[in-house]
């Protein structure tokens, strides 16, 4: 019975649906969920327990499983309860009688007397007894009884069954864990194989977490070889009374979850021999995933010894299997459900075909020869050779057959069993038809700002007109051949002059490779469309010229030129083809010249100019112009000087003043040319007036603190000897660019001793 009652455990849980590692069928929630119980006599449910039987005399009432539980292979099983017993009791016998725990292949049924703790006469299994009273001295106790085999000693009390192995009788727990109280008190009843002897039952039972027995214990009676049995509780009141509860009822599974019962694979035997060789363990993943977790046992049905050599199992005829499949890191239930149904039959290879891509018409395809469906018989071997006469040669066996390149053919399979079973076939090799592709040009308009380049829509070459294709873009052959980099947004593609690879894929997913090229239409520009140059206050025309399918000009025009444009920058879209290229065209200003320096001698001026474009014309009264830069017998006093340049602009106008000046000077203090008097030019930025000996050594500096005069002296006391002297007067002209102004000369002094 031992495993009996694990795979009971096992099957309660089977009432939760689904395929899980962990189970447990239970007494709980308030009220009390007895679904897949059955209540007989007094039992009720009251609340968050169940109540066996009331606080009367001459009751009875149980709680058992509605479906028997067959246990085959558990190996350890646990189940947990809370009781309670209370009540009134009467004054003869007190309170009476208990209640049992049990796992019984006949339970009751109906009423069954108090002594009996609700067991019937003759039941056979497990059975947990917690006894309150003493049936020999009519007293209270608490003892706890275990029979392991059948109840059929004197009125059906198992107190008094005393079976050699089969039984426990604890001592009296009433002074340190009296059984009756208010209270609830937990029992945990823990079933284990004795490995020493694997028909017995190492059961441990703990009240409060006191361990109240821990032994072995042997079937006997019924309950040796029991097949199956009812789990559950029940409790009787005799000539005493006493209200019996349970709650909390938990019984703990854990039998191995299995794919599918039975497996029926493939097998044939051997025509030279009648026999056949299988590898049983082959299909343990078929029954558990990860079959590494678990240990099977192999048996054949009706045989208790297991097969020893499972991974070389022979067999002549249908044969059944059995599969015990077990967790080692499980504390609860194997699982015995699996079968292997070996049925020998025939072996043959079907014909089969295969049909591949003529890829990029290269003339052949490449097969993977194994995947043709030859046979669906697991565990085979196949040899490929390309000819039948091959093949019963053994030559020229196919090394690469996951990989075969050809064309249309026929190739020839030998396939072998694990049985050692041979049948040979044909493959047909197909070819699916080519995709066909053309190359393709593809021509867009520059970019403008970055001419090489051009914005392309790939989608718009037309490398074929076969419908059910797919198009991918890459950007070089090996690149197409390999699937790497992939062009993933062909539109816009942005490229100079070049060619794109574009693979075309049908439903067969067989792919051609098509060639497009990519041509950058350069801009076209206008040759007469040239920077001008004008001056300020001009206009000009600008000219794009002909051939230009339209022209827009930055002014708004859309003439091929425009007239009256000024000094600026302009530019104009001109439109050939399809393509439109922006062309700017500057008119310039002209520069006009600088007067960079005058030199004054006397009443000769020379001017002198840079700057603007050569050669220069220069005039002092705007009106006669003249190519020499030297101007005599200019009047003393304010004048003007104009310069222009080549480009005849407006002239540049500077005011320079040639200052009046005497040439002799006696300084004899008469009142008559006693002094040179520069004064007149004092208002001039940057004024410098020196005056030479015959030598070039300055005697005299001209400037405010002297009033800009000279009055023949050195040091402004010694008068310098009768002689001619050389005068030097540099000044920048109070106009914009302040033309530098140099003018020079001499001067008689005439000293009388």
């Amino acid at each position: 019975m031992k495993k009996d009652i694990l795979i009971f455990l096992w099957v309660i849980l089977l009432c939760i649906p689904g395929k899980i590692y962990s189970q447990t069928y239970q007494l709980s929630g308030n009220p009390v969920n007895t679904t897949g119980w059955d209540l007989v006599s007094d039992a009720t449910i009251s609340g968050d327990f169940i109540r066996l039987t009331a606080d009367q005399t001459g009751r009875y009432g149980a709680i058992k499983l509605a479906t028997p539980i067959t246990l085959s292979y558990c190996d350890k099983w646990k189940v947990e309860f809370d009781f309670r017993i209370d009540g009134n009791g009467t004054t003869q016998f007190g309170r009476g009688d208990g209640f049992t725990f049990w796992y019984l292949a006949n339970p009751p049924t109906g009423f069954v007397s108090g002594g009996g703790l609700g067991i019937p006469a003759n039941a056979s299994g497990l059975m947990v007894g917690f006894d309150i009273f003493n049936n020999t001295t009519e007293g209270q106790m608490s003892k706890v009884h275990l029979l392991y085999g059948t109840n059929n000693t004197a009125g059906n009390n198992i107190e008094y069954n005393t079976t050699p192995g089969s039984t426990f009788h604890s001592p009296d727990l009433n002074p340190t864990q009296p059984f009756v109280g208010d209270t609830y008190k937990h029992v945990e009843v823990n079933g284990e194989t004795d490995l020493t002897n694997p028909s017995n039952w190492i059961i441990k039972i703990r009240i409060d977490g006191v361990l109240i027995v821990d032994q072995s214990f042997a079937p006997s009676g019924g309950a040796t070889g029991m097949a199956q049995g009812y789990f559950g509780f029940s409790a009787a009141t005799g000539g005493a009374s006493a209200r019996h509860s349970i709650k909390n009822a938990k019984v703990f599974v854990d039998k191995v979850p299995i794919l599918s019962n039975t497996i029926t694979p493939f097998v044939c035997t051997n025509p030279a021999t009648g026999n056949g060789v299988v590898d049983l363990t082959s299909y343990n993943s078929q029954f558990v995933n990860n079959p590494g977790n678990y240990i099977f046992t192999y048996y054949i049905l009706g045989s208790s010894t297991p097969i020893s050599n499972p991974t070389s199992f022979q067999y002549s005829g249908n044969t059944t299997i059995k599969v015990v499949i077990k967790d080692p890191t499980s504390t609860l239930c194997d699982n015995g459900d699996g079968i292997i149904q070996l049925d020998p039959t025939p072996f043959a290879a079907d014909d089969a075909s295969l049909t591949g891509c003529n890829n990029n018409n290269a003339g052949t395809a490449t097969f993977d020869l194994t995947s043709a469906a030859v046979t669906t018989v697991p565990g085979v071997t196949k040899e490929f050779y390309p000819t039948l006469y091959d093949l019963n040669a053994g030559t020229n066996l196919i090394t690469n057959p996951t990989a075969y390149a050809s064309g249309a053919a026929t190739i020839y399979v030998k396939v072998t069993t694990p049985q050692g079973c041979v049948s040979t076939s044909k493959i047909t090799l197909n070819i699916h038809p080519v995709v066909v592709v053309n190359d393709a040009e593809i021509r867009s308009c520059f970019i403008e700002g970055n001419s090489s380049n051009a914005s392309f829509n790939l989608t718009t070459a037309i490398v074929t007109t076969q419908n059910g294709t797919t198009k991918k873009y890459y950007p070089s052959l090996a690149d197409s051949l390999n699937e790497t980099n992939e062009i993933t947004n062909p539109n816009p593609y942005i490229a100079p002059n070049g060619v794109v690879y574009v693979r075309v894929s049908n439903s067969n997913d067989c792919y051609s490779i098509a060639k497009v090229t990519l041509t950058v239409i350069p801009p076209t520009f206008s040759d007469i469309l040239k920077d001008k140059i004008i001056c300020m206050e001009d206009k000009t025309t600008l000219d794009a010229g002909p051939g230009f399918k339209s022209y827009e000009w930055s002014t708004g025009a859309t003439t091929q030129s425009i007239k009256n444009a000024g000094v600026g920058t302009y530019w104009v879209k001109l439109k050939t083809g399809d393509c439109i290229a922006t062309q700017t065209v500057t008119i310039y200003a002209s520069e006009n010249p600088v007067v960079s320096s005058i030199d004054i001698s006397g009443s000769t001026v020379t001017i002198y100019a840079n700057g603007g474009t050569p050669p220069y014309k220069y005039s002092m009264d705007n009106i006669l112009w003249q190519d020499s830069n030297i101007f005599s017998n200019v009047p003393r006093g304010e004048a003007k000087v104009y310069v222009k340049d080549d480009y005849n602009c407006a002239p540049v106008e500077i005011n320079i003043t040639v200052p009046n000046l005497i040439n002799v000077i006696t300084p004899n203090n008469d009142g008559i040319n006693d002094v040179v008097d520069y004064s007149a030019l004092a208002g001039k930025r940057n004024l410098e007036i020196s005056i030479f000996d015959r030598y070039g050594y300055k005697i005299f500096q001209a400037d405010q603190s002297n009033g800009y005069k000279w009055d023949g002296t050195v040091h402004g006391s010694k008068r310098v000897p009768t002689g001619n002297y050389w005068y030097s007067v540099i000044w920048n002209e109070n106009n914009r660019t302040g033309t530098p102004v140099k003018f020079s000369g001499w001067i008689m002094v005439k000293n009388r001793d």
